[in-house]
């Protein structure tokens, strides 16, 4: 077998196991979202059934397998189980592998991963609770910290993020605030320009752009289903779906922008 035999066995292996990673994540992360809504403790208690109450066993747990195994049903009691469990593990486990399919075996990967986590329990407990906890926002903040020793150029991904953070949470505030006063009511919540400034810090300012631009048309089309038109509704998972595609493609978007316009 030849040396790039090899290499691209072990770059699909590597997308593999992301994957499998990532509907596992998804799977702790649907369900802790799910306790913490229900005022219970995500880090205590076997998993149950929420009809019968039967505790599960490992092999009701395999993401994605367990559900289409059973159909959709309980194994205990036959009740049927929302689509939003094998839905939240295979969007988790594609958001992994795209991440791992981006970025390979490296620093970078594990940051998005464990982001996209984050995401994905800021937009579940949204859609839940029309909230987004100020711990899971502080988590993601201290994700980047964390990490930000680890990149190429510290001081200048530093100054970025810093900007970025500031022209999306000032910059959105301020815009908020006015049509606020214009409407008479309230336009976007607090948590959501908080998200927005969190996510700057990891995408600068002008891939920031991208991203509110890329929200409010993610937005407007979740905005326009008949369940939910003329109503209030959560924008923190039009925030975090429009975020994966800008965090990992968010530069070659930029670039292909750019070049539409060479004289500028």
């Amino acid at each position: 077998m030849s040396v790039s035999s090899i290499q691209t066995a072990a770059y699909i292996y590597l997308i593999f196991m992301a994957f499998v990673c990532g509907a596992c994540a998804g799977s702790f992360v649907n369900c802790a979202a799910l306790r913490t809504v229900q005022g219970e403790s995500f880090l205590r208690g076997r998993s149950h059934c929420p009809r019968c109450g039967h505790h599960l066993r490992i092999w009701d747990l395999f993401p994605l397998a367990s559900w289409l195994a059973l159909k959709g049903r309980c194994r205990y009691c036959g009740a049927h189980v929302p689509a939003r469990y094998p839905l939240t593990e295979l969007i988790a486990g594609l958001a992994f592998g795209a991440a791992a399919a981006r970025f390979g075996f490296s620093f970078r990967t594990l940051q998005l991963c464990l982001l996209f986590a984050l995401l994905l329990a800021l937009a579940l407990i949204d859609l839940d609770t029309m909230e987004l906890p100020g711990i899971l926002l502080l988590l993601a903040a201290i994700l980047w910290a964390v990490f930000l020793p680890l990149q190429e150029d510290v001081l200048h991904t530093a100054l970025e993020g810093v900007l970025g953070a500031g022209a999306l949470g000032i910059g959105l505030l301020l815009i908020t605030l006015l049509l606020d006063k214009l409407l008479k009511r309230e336009s976007m919540g607090g948590g959501d320009i908080k998200l927005f400034a969190v996510l700057g810090l990891y995408l600068g300012p002008a891939q920031g752009l991208l991203l509110v631009l890329l929200s409010c048309i993610v937005g407007l089309v979740f905005g326009l289903r008949p369940a939910v038109r003329g109503k209030p509704f959560p924008f923190g998972p039009s925030i975090a779906a429009a975020a994966v595609p800008v965090l990992l493609f968010g530069g070659q978007i930029a670039d292909w922008y750019r070049s539409l316009f060479p004289g500028v």
